[in-house]
């Protein structure tokens, strides 16, 4: 009784993952007060979880998940290349080539697109059967899409 205002205070400042792991562990939560130990069961206790920005969990019991969901650049960028792909190959069906035929692929109207395209041009072309991306303009079967809120004009020709 005359010691829960100071174990009002102290909560908060200890380290909540140490706390949760002596309670799990042991049962109790013992705390040192002005020298009287004073112990906790989780009964006694109001536990929340709360998630540090940037990460997602997930708990079942006795196994939590944690996912960092934080965007780097590299991940933004092999987002740009998945998608980059993708169009080129939706393009290569709707322009009727065959599965194994050779493309030349073209990038127009945006920069951003372009560079990533130049960066992973070796990746890009061999994933879709490439031999060669040509910039600046476009030829063949074109189409405008807007990848990642980013609008490009691509093109595919077959060799």
């Amino acid at each position: 009784g005359k010691l829960l205002g100071k174990i009002r205070q102290l909560l908060p400042e200890l380290d909540g993952n140490k706390a949760m792991a002596q309670l799990k562990s042991s049962g109790a939560l013992k705390l040192d007060i002005d020298g009287t130990e004073v112990v906790l069961t989780e009964e006694d206790l109001l536990i929340e979880t709360a998630q540090t920005e940037g990460y997602v969990s997930e708990d079942n019991g006795e196994v939590s998940a944690v996912l960092d969901t934080r965007l780097t650049q590299e991940l933004i960028e092999e987002g740009f290349v998945r998608e980059l792909i993708s169009k080129i190959q939706t393009m290569r069906k709707e322009a009727g080539f065959q599965v194994t035929d050779q493309i030349r692929i073209w990038a127009t109207g945006n920069s951003r697109i372009e560079t990533v395209l130049k960066a992973h041009e070796p990746e890009i072309l061999k994933e879709v059967l490439g031999t060669e991306a040509v910039y600046g303009q476009t030829a063949g079967y074109s189409k405008e899409w807007s990848i990642n809120g980013e609008a490009v004009t691509l093109g595919v020709e077959k060799q």
